[in-house]
């Protein structure tokens, strides 16, 4: 697939939906005409299914693919199953986090990082980065495919990139200082957590030159009340990205901070609803299924993200793709049910951080009988946990129990943060 130059990537986020259809009805049609010759994992899945579609409608005869069917066995070699071609034409590996389960290693070959790189260029659009601006990555060296596949596009874009990998939280303001760096790239925990170092020290952060600030690996930069907290603190402009190692980078921010789009140019979105399974009406709590239309050699198709979101369709908007308003609201695994009521953390985190006086936090959902129960931990400048249980009450309708904790005492992250302890399949 040819990348879209710089003047048509506007044009393609405004075609409307019959246009758009064709053009991914197109891209699907060469990606399956690429990969199934040779990719042994979809050509036994597809296996009677049609692999030339005439409608995209026909997309839903298809099997979904899930994350454990492309995780090998523990005792083998530890790439997923899913690859097109022989591992000696692969030249990028990663893997994936490991926040839900075994890390699955993803390989890329030199044509599927280029898609990488023109996918991540709807992101940059969106945080306007320029050849002008200078961006400073904030992540470790590592196999996380986050931090490459950025550093890769902005060097393609032309901007000045500076590494921020092994350094300190304080190297890393005094880099961005001594830098003049316009962009930061990082988490949002720890955009925040930059924000304690700089009080600490002493650093002005809205005397820096960050006036951008992109973020992905967690929810928090479409939670509304983390979002406010991190443009006040910095006086710059918070950009949401969503993406995921075995996916790619499918989400970028929309202009009034309201959610994230899909690039609708490189990935088929499917929405089904959380209460019936069935396709989702618009605004309706639902499971993401992503279908990407590049990286050939390690494809999805109908591919169960495991995200929780609520699409809607705008007409008039300057960028017309699937808008998930409030971005990810949560992971499917993560749901909570506390006395009857479905609850997500990203729910809770927009209440707890309407709180200036809350600098951190961590959730711990536990078995009580057949229901789940909440246990919140905070460290609280006013050390008055009351008035925060009371406003989860008034919020959620929940009577949940809130403990403050000494400063300092909960931990903080450099990646993707782990704020919601699991405990309820332990025995």
């Amino acid at each position: 697939m040819c990348p879209a130059a710089p003047q048509d990537r506007p044009s393609i986020t405004r075609l409307d939906r019959s246009a758009l259809a064709e053009l991914q009805l197109n891209r699907i049609n060469d990606l399956f005409a690429e990969i199934l010759p040779h990719n042994a994992f979809y050509k036994h899945k597809l296996d009677g299914c049609p692999t030339r579609l005439t409608s995209l409608d026909q997309l839903a005869s298809l099997p979904f693919t899930t994350k454990q069917e492309l995780q090998p066995p523990a005792d083998s070699e530890p790439f997923a199953f899913n690859r097109t071609y022989p591992l000696e034409q692969y030249v990028r590996c990663h893997q994936t986090s490991g926040t839900h389960g075994r890390p699955l290693v993803v390989v890329d070959t030199a044509a599927d990082w280029q898609w990488w790189v023109e996918a991540w260029q709807y992101v940059l659009d969106a945080a306007d980065v320029r050849p002008s601006d200078r961006a400073l990555l904030a992540f470790s060296f590592g196999p996380f495919i986050g931090f490459w596949s950025a550093f890769d596009a902005l060097i393609a874009r032309g901007t000045l990139v500076i590494p921020g990998g092994g350094l300190s939280s304080l190297a890393r303001l005094e880099s961005l200082r001594g830098t003049k760096a316009t962009t930061l790239l990082c988490t949002p925990t720890y955009a925040l957590h930059l924000t304690e170092v700089a009080a600490q020290h002493h650093i002005n952060l809205k005397h820096l030159s960050v006036k951008k600030i992109i973020v992905a690996g967690e929810p928090g930069g479409s939670v509304a009340a983390t979002r406010d907290r991190i443009e006040s603190a910095w006086g710059a402009r918070l950009i949401d990205h969503a993406g995921a190692s075995e996916v790619g980078p499918w989400g970028f921010a929309d202009n009034a901070g309201k959610g994230l789009h899909i690039n609708e140019a490189h990935f088929i979105p499917e929405f089904l609803s959380v209460a019936t399974g069935h396709p989702a009406e618009p605004g309706e709590l639902s499971h993401l299924i992503l279908t990407c239309l590049g990286r050939s050699g390690s494809p999805v198709i109908r591919y169960r993200t495991g995200d929780i979101v609520r699409p809607t369709w705008p007409a008039d908007s300057p960028c017309r793709f699937v808008l998930l308003e409030g971005g990810i609201i949560g992971r499917a695994d993560d749901m909570m049910i506390i006395r009857g009521m479905n609850v997500y953390p990203t729910a809770v985190e927009h209440i707890l951080f309407t709180f200036p006086e809350v600098v951190e936090y961590r959730l711990t959902a536990r078995k009580h009988g057949a229901m789940d129960e909440l246990l919140i931990e905070v460290e609280d400048h006013l050390q008055q946990p009351a008035r925060i249980a009371e406003e989860l009450q008034l919020r959620l309708g929940l009577k949940i129990d809130v403990h403050n904790v000494p400063p300092l005492s909960l931990p903080r992250f450099e990646g993707k943060a782990r704020r919601f302890v699991d405990e309820r399949t332990r025995t």
